[in-house]
């Protein structure tokens, strides 16, 4: 007995050793420079528990490891083999990808630990100290939160990736806000029955089929322009629903790194509708992106009227412009991301340097479709971090720059969040690009942004659009700097 004490504090001492190395990698990822240090000491946190939860396997039943390892090894080459082959681009998908297969994992753990304490028939054929209103109500947060995240993070994949299952533009149905609201009731109402009674089985699997459409309804009414909140949301639901499956496996890994992921997502939510200046309500159930209702609803900024002329330019005779600057503030938005265009900005960058001119980069935080898109990229291609500026100090620089260079961004450059009350990103903070000297909008078309609406921004005096293919573009421009 003293052994196996002995044992068990042993596997509880590594569970909190690989806690810390996730809290020291979550932290090492929050600079350019350490990020990738942060990846891998957390990564060794992950196979640190992996390793120590075989120590769980007690009582004669190692074999058990038959089924394990061949799970671990199909687990192991799925990610090596998504790793290489997806590219920076796609990592807004692959990012929703995993925050699904977390919520389902803890769906089927908590699932599997319900039947096999329960049975089919209802009765207890495994006694353990956590039967009771405690363990039903962990296997029910489980299930519906695990079930919430698979289906929600499988269509907002689907929106990402642009798949016609999945329309990229928000589908609002009748009362949709009442139907989320009223399943989510019915699912307190069902895990409160399933407390009450333990062996009620058939709860379970209604809870799961009520949660997997909730899913759906929760991300089919929201647009592109706020995928950012909504990755970091599923991504908050993921580490919730895991937190839930530790507690009812009586894991602390789980626990510990469940919360970690639940409490850093919400966090990072929060920071995403702060910089939109949206509520998380809004977001929700907003629709932003959504086609007007009617010809009435229709207003001076939606994507359908003109409001003005723009005015055209070449990569030539940006060239010209950018090389007698001296100070270019870049923007990067989606449109570089599709593009692939981040290394030829690096490349457009190092050009202007060697000319003497400074060169900075503003980001906003929800520029692209997942929080840090932006950053990612370009750290990707080698920008150094402390270029890299977030909203306020960029709009200091922009003051005084003598060119914004905007790259496939739209609604965060958007002025008519600063005035047009009628607008939907009337209050949301953005880029004060407009205040350059000069602007350059690498864009391939006029077209609205996921918001669905025009940007007066490329009607402007000091406003020249370059219209193409983003990483054309600027490989252009680095041609033509280096000719001048």
């Amino acid at each position: 007995m003293t052994l196996a004490i002995l044992g068990y504090d042993l596997i509880n001492l590594l569970y909190l050793l690989a806690a810390v190395l996730f809290i020291f990698g979550l932290k090492m990822l929050g600079r350019v420079e350490t990020a990738a240090k942060g990846n891998a000491v957390s990564a060794v946190g992950m196979l640190l528990a992996t390793v120590v939860t075989f120590f769980f396997i007690v009582d004669g039943t190692w074999w058990s490891i038959l089924w394990i390892v061949p799970a671990l090894a199909l687990g192991g080459v799925a990610g090596t083999v998504m790793a290489k082959r997806v590219e920076m681009t796609q990592m807004p998908q692959m990012v929703a990808l995993l925050n699904g297969f977390g919520g389902i994992a803890s769906l089927l753990v908590a699932a599997a630990d319900y039947f096999n304490l329960y049975g089919v028939s209802g009765e207890t054929v495994r006694a353990i100290s956590l039967a009771g209103p405690t363990y039903s109500l962990t296997i029910g947060l489980a299930v519906a939160i695990g079930a919430i995240t698979f289906t929600g993070s499988i269509m907002a994949f689907g929106k990402l990736q642009g798949v016609k299952w999945a329309p990229d533009q928000p589908i609002q149905l009748p009362g949709q806000k009442w139907i989320v609201f009223g399943g989510l009731g019915l699912l307190a109402l069902m895990i409160t029955f399933l407390m009450i009674w333990p062996g009620g089985w058939p709860w379970v699997l209604l809870m799961t089929l009520v949660a997997l459409g909730l899913g759906v309804l929760l991300v089919i009414g929201i647009g592109g322009a706020d995928m950012p909140v909504v990755v970091a949301l599923l991504n908050s639901y993921s580490g919730v629903a895991a937190a839930m499956a530790g507690f009812v496996l009586n894991n602390y890994a789980l626990i510990i790194t469940g919360s970690l992921v639940g409490s850093s997502g919400l966090i990072l939510t929060n920071i995403m509708c702060k910089a939109m200046n949206r509520s998380l309500m809004n977001v929700l159930f907003g629709g932003m992106g959504a086609a007007p209702s009617g010809a009435a609803n229709a207003s001076a900024t939606d994507g359908s009227t003109p409001q003005g002329t723009a005015t055209e330019s070449s990569a030539e005779d940006a060239a010209i412009v950018l090389e007698a600057a001296s100070s270019v503030v870049v923007v990067p938005g989606y449109g570089m991301a599709v593009a692939q265009a981040q290394h030829a900005v690096k490349e457009f960058a190092a050009e202007l340097e060697n000319k003497g001119i400074e060169v900075t980069y503003a980001v906003h935080p929800v520029a692209g479709r997942m929080p840090g898109h932006m950053n990612v990229l370009l750290a990707e291609a080698g920008v150094e971090y402390d270029v890299l500026l977030d909203l306020e100090p960029a709009n200091a620089r922009l003051e005084t720059a003598d060119v914004a260079l905007v790259i496939g961004a739209n609604d965060v450059t958007n002025p008519a969040a600063r005035h047009d009350t009628s607008s939907p990103l009337y209050g949301m903070p953005i880029l004060n690009v407009d205040h350059a000297r000069t602007v350059f909008v690498i864009k391939r078309s006029l077209n609205p942004g996921f918001a669905g609406i025009q940007n007066p921004l490329y009607f402007q005096d000091n406003t020249r659009m370059v219209f193409g293919d983003a990483k054309k573009v600027v490989t252009d421009l680095v041609n033509e700097l280096e000719q001048i």
